[in-house]
C-alpha cells in the first residue's frame, strides 16, 4: 500500500498516509479541520543496481 504526504496550507500540519490506489485523495485537515489538504510531491530517488547498470551509462557518449 503506497504511502501519501499531504500538507495543509493553511495550519502548515504536514502528514503521511497509507492509502489504496483506489481510494480517494484525503481533503480535511486532522488538525484544523479545514478543506484545504493537498498532496506533496518531492524528489524521487531511483538507484538501479546489478549487472548491466553503470554509473557512466546516463553520461553523453565518449567523443572519438
Amino acid at each position: 500500500m503506497p504511502t501519501y504526504s499531504y500538507r495543509c496550507p493553511d495550519c502548515g500540519y504536514a502528514f503521511d498516509a497509507h492509502q489504496h490506489m483506489s481510494d480517494p485523495p484525503i481533503t480535511t485537515c486532522p488538525n484544523c479541520g479545514k478543506n484545504n489538504v493537498r498532496k506533496s510531491f518531492g524528489p524521487t530517488g531511483v538507484v538501479f543496481k546489478g549487472s548491466g547498470f553503470y554509473h557512466t551509462d546516463s553520461r553523453a557518449a565518449a567523443k572519438k
